[in-house]
């Protein structure tokens, strides 16, 4: 190889690996709080025997709009983000990438996932097509919504009501409840996650729940797992579970509270801590699932 195609190559490997941080594929804690309750609609929709199909069609399509989410969040919040400790070397906010370039992987990754729904049914797509315009609509409520997370709750829970009409063809009543209780939990994971940015929010003029839910965010938090559960049984009710589905909630009450234990004391690590740890209640939940609907 020569000098030339060398140097060529590395630049390219470069760029990709500054797109790869832009869309947040070396930080994967997004794509699995969107992937596990999409995993448990499918479980639930289809009687714990999803086809492979499914699996693969909704991780993919999970990977994807996160991936492209990521890139239009960071487009939306660039001139905000170099005020933020956290944020400030991103590859769009350090200058190492420019805004048309972020744009164009978005839309690159959001054509990439607009092909798999040439395997969904028209109300899954129709559902698809909601959830886009939710995701391209949330990082702007920081400037006017005291409540942004409760968008994002509605982004992150879209595939629940996706996978339920690509099983079913409609949406029960049970699929909604499962949608509300991850809108619930949602908000649990993300206040935590604003708590550790309130100060430099504060100061460049971003709304939060955790600003928004001042001395209260604590208790906030603490509401919304235990609403978030109570749903949850009720799903479980509704589909007539047992044990095994009751021992998987007993474990993620387990990890909600000993969530509570951390962000306590608002020291922004621990707070950041908690919120990745949020997979583990996800994966709890679908544990349960599983074993209760195989066993």
């Amino acid at each position: 190889m020569t000098s030339g195609a060398f140097s060529a190559s590395s630049a390219v490997l470069e760029r990709l690996s500054l797109y790869g941080r832009l869309t947040r594929l070396h930080r994967p804690i997004g794509t699995l709080l969107l992937l596990w309750p999409t995993y448990w609609a499918l479980w639930i929709a289809s009687n714990g025997l999803p086809e492979t199909s499914w699996i693969v069609i909704f991780g993919f399509g999970t990977l994807l709009m996160r991936s492209a989410g990521c890139a239009v969040n960071d487009w939306a919040d660039r001139d905000f983000d170099r005020h933020v400790a956290r944020t400030k070397d991103r590859p769009l906010t350090s200058g190492a990438i420019r805004s048309r370039e972020a744009l164009a992987v978005a839309g690159v990754l959001a054509l990439a996932a607009a092909g798999l729904l040439y395997w969904l049914n028209n109300a899954a797509r129709g559902l698809a097509l909601m959830a886009v315009a939710v995701a391209v609509f949330y990082p702007f409520c920081k400037r006017f919504l005291p409540l942004p997370q409760a968008v994002l709750g509605i982004a992150f829970g879209m595939g629940i009501p996706m996978a339920f009409a690509a099983v079913q063809g409609s949406v029960p009543p049970t699929g909604w409840a499962l949608f509300a209780a991850n809108w619930f939990w949602t908000v649990a994971y993300d206040t935590e996650y604003a708590m550790a940015d309130r100060e430099d929010d504060l100061r460049i003029g971003i709304r939060t729940s955790a600003i928004t839910f001042g001395h209260y965010d604590i208790y906030a938090v603490f509401g919304c797992y235990v609403v978030a559960l109570a749903l949850l049984g009720i799903v479980g009710q509704r589909q007539g579970y047992g044990l095994a589905w009751v021992a998987g909630l007993v474990a993620a009450a387990g990890i909600a509270v000993r969530h509570m234990t951390w962000i306590r004391n608002r020291d922004a690590a621990a707070c950041l801590r908690a919120f990745h740890h949020n997979t583990w209640f996800g994966f709890a939940v679908f544990a349960g699932l599983v074993v209760q609907t195989w066993g």
